[in-house]
């Protein structure tokens, strides 16, 4: 069992229907997270988004279980990391909550606690960017752009 695993927590101000609509649109996925791609939102549908130019995302989505799971394979297509496409798994849980949805990303097989840093840094930014556009607001352009 791989224990490199990065896990990220937040509360979305937004119903986890309006939250999981982020990952299963096109538009609302680019809307916090990569300026391209093409996506596939069914169980076994590929993936592949470019992110700020040099890192491509490749993998495919296990489990569609609206709106509360969420679970795809990631890693790079192309990109300065090591980590071949769709050799780790992340998993998004989506729970109500009175204040809206806690979202939890878990992000599992991961190779080192280098590769843990960074998905971890990643996700969170990412994510806060999400909660912000599922809440309504504008996360503006994405500096890691």
């Amino acid at each position: 069992m791989n224990a490199n695993v990065v896990t990220v927590e937040r509360l979305i101000a937004a119903r986890p229907e309006t939250v999981f609509s982020f990952f299963t649109d096109r538009d609302k996925w680019l809307s916090w997270m990569g300026k391209d791609g093409e996506f596939s939102f069914q169980p076994g549908g590929a993936y592949r988004t470019t992110g700020n130019g040099e890192n491509v995302a490749q993998g495919h989505f296990v489990e569609v279980d609206p709106p509360k799971r969420l679970v795809f394979t990631w890693g790079w297509a192309e990109g300065g990391m090591d980590l071949q496409p769709g050799s780790t798994t992340v998993e998004i849980t989506l729970e109500q909550v009175a204040d809206g949805t806690l979202l939890r990303l878990v992000h599992r097989g991961l190779p080192s606690p280098e590769a843990c840093a960074a998905h971890e840094e990643g996700w969170t930014h990412y994510v806060g960017r999400l909660a912000t556009v599922a809440a309504g607001g504008d996360p503006g352009p994405d500096d890691w752009m």
